[in-house]
């Protein structure tokens, strides 16, 4: 599935119909008098969360939105049928700004959540309200309240258990699909992932959600790489998870990096509770037990020497993120 975070859309809520000028006109009822109807409501714009998307690709083939209009009056004081709503699902996290990104307007962030953006216009009002003891054959109705137009732009922001985290061919991908149903694209090259990739871990009756998002660099929290976008998607992560190459000779800067970004940013990423996986570990062992030593120095989280390959402390690593997780549930 491809995957989009932003998405630029027009909705409109559908004007109300007009009010309708009608006479009764019977046999043998003479000045029967006004009997016409209102004009129905416009339909109104409705954002639905629905947690089975986690994309805002299809914003990519449909931009614009509109509601029905409401219909109009009719005689024997009948109103108009109110105009159909319009409602559009997103993916829970979806930000609604407004159209220079400067004003958030709503925040969607639960499942089933909804949210009437756009009311419909009210319909106008027959000739039947405008009778009086000096009128009694009025000819005025009202038109219906006009339509609600706006360009909006929506701004997805994942919800996941855990985020990985690290530098670009730190091995978060291989990790990713080595624990989870995601297939994310695997190769030794820097930047290989270029959007964030949600997986699945079972364990029983339990199961945890994991984004693996785009490696991070020096910079990242300026938007060097898109790394500003790639950071919002673990802004409501639980946990985060941050790989580092153990038999890269340069972890302790490459881990730092990491750190420096996450403060920079901003969001209080920096203070979100965070497990430590040393990878790699089957390229130089010798080399990943020297370096958990070392990073122990560093600070007090937990650490995991891991390898993708031949799957060393990958199930140690998950029973831990599932405990964590279900502290952090009942907390």
């Amino acid at each position: 599935m491809k995957f989009l975070d932003q998405a630029k859309i027009y909705v409109a809520s559908g004007k109300g119909g007009k009010g309708c000028v009608s006479f009764r006109r019977e046999k043998y009822i003479e000045y029967g008098g006004p009997n016409g109807g209102d004009g129905g409501r416009g339909g109104d714009v409705i954002f639905v969360t629905d947690q089975n998307l986690n994309t805002l690709i299809d914003f990519r083939y449909q931009q614009h939105f509109k509601a029905m209009k409401g219909r109009d009056g009719m005689g024997k004081n009948k109103t108009g049928a109110s105009g159909n709503d319009t409602v559009i699902k997103v993916p829970p996290g979806t930000e609604i700004y407004n159209e220079d990104k400067s004003v958030l307007l709503v925040d969607l962030v639960e499942n089933n959540q909804k949210y009437i953006f756009l009311k419909g216009g009210k319909g106008g009002l027959g000739n039947s309200h405008f009778k009086s003891s000096t009128n009694q054959a009025p000819r005025q109705f009202t038109n219906g309240n006009p339509l609600e137009e706006q360009w909006v732009w929506l701004s997805l922001k994942l919800f996941a258990d855990v985020g990985i985290i690290g530098l670009p061919n730190a091995g978060k991908s291989t990790f990713l699909s080595t624990i989870s149903n995601a297939q994310p694209k695997v190769a030794d090259y820097p930047f290989t992932t270029l959007h964030p990739v949600l997986g699945v871990i079972k364990n029983f009756d339990k199961e945890i959600v994991v984004a693996d998002i785009p490696g991070l660099i020096e910079g990242a929290h300026e938007g060097k790489g898109l790394g500003d976008t790639f950071l919002a998607h673990i802004e409501r992560c639980k946990i985060l998870l941050h790989l580092v190459d153990s038999s890269d000779p340069n972890w302790r800067d490459n881990y730092s990096i990491v750190r420096k970004e996450l403060k920079k940013y901003g969001q209080k990423l920096d203070q979100k509770e965070e497990i430590i996986a040393l990878s790699k570990q089957d390229l130089n062992p010798e080399s990943s037990n020297k370096v958990i030593d070392e990073m122990t120095t560093l600070n007090k989280n937990k650490k995991f020497t891991i390898s993708s390959f031949n799957n060393k402390g990958i199930k140690e690593l998950t029973n831990y993120l599932f405990d964590k997780c279900e502290i952090e549930d009942d907390q």
